[in-house]
């Protein structure tokens, strides 16, 4: 199931958050030895803008843990891009409110490949229900393999030339999600595009969703 979670709404869900912060030190600091990437004593990684009541999109596994997990934030605030990346854009602050960041992709060892899958589902559902027009971020070569696997096209705005000379492409980019990017990866999910809806819907109480409407939030239609 997919849950979309503001900062201040975390402590309502504290197996997904610990298990998410510990599966991020996991994946940052050790697998990918990010050096700037800091662990706490309960094994968490969070960062400055963690603290900013950023919008998580998180995939729950079936035993309630964390599966996957993205933090969306929108441009017209304080940024990752904006604060240290703009050398990559000439400059140039990426600011609107049609356009939202996206950080700390992460996915759970725990998790089968229908995680990567349903956060893109969840980006799209995003892009689609607040009407935004572009994701932007900084990935790195391992992203642009999950870019290619989930039929993702970005348009790169600069590379950071130091770090492709030294065999690693660190690029800012923006993106979207819609069409058959997102009828790929509903298939890839197994669920419909009402049952992303309704998970949707549910996580911010815009409607009120019953067993009579036939649609079981924990399951895949």
């Amino acid at each position: 199931m997919l849950h979309y979670i503001y900062g201040t709404d975390l402590y309502r869900f504290p197996i997904l958050r610990d298990s998410m912060f510990r599966d991020r030190a996991a994946q940052f600091g050790q697998r990918l030895g990010w050096e700037a990437v800091k662990v706490d004593e309960n094994g968490f990684e969070n960062d400055q803008y963690d603290r900013l009541n950023p919008l998580y999109i998180v995939w729950e596994l079936e035993d309630g843990t964390h599966g996957g997990s993205m933090r969306m934030m929108p441009t017209v605030g304080q940024t990752m891009v904006n604060d240290h990346f703009t050398h990559l854009t000439d400059g140039v602050r990426i600011v609107s409110p049609l356009i939202w960041e996206c950080t700390r992709f992460c996915i759970s060892p725990r998790a089968d490949r229908k995680a990567t899958a349903a956060l893109v589902v969840a980006a799209g559902e995003l892009m689609d229900e607040f009407a935004l027009e572009h994701f932007v971020g900084v990935f790195f070569s391992k992203m642009e393999r999950v870019f290619s696997l989930s039929h993702i096209e970005a348009d790169i705005l600069g590379v950071d030339q130091t770090a492709e000379a030294a065999g690693e492409r660190i690029a800012v980019g923006v993106w979207e999600i819609r069409g058959e990017t997102m009828a790929r990866n509903l298939a890839r999910v197994g669920i419909s595009r009402d049952t992303s809806k309704a998970w949707f819907r549910a996580s911010f109480n815009r409607n009120r969703v019953t067993a009579q409407d036939g649609i079981d939030l924990r399951q895949c239609a």
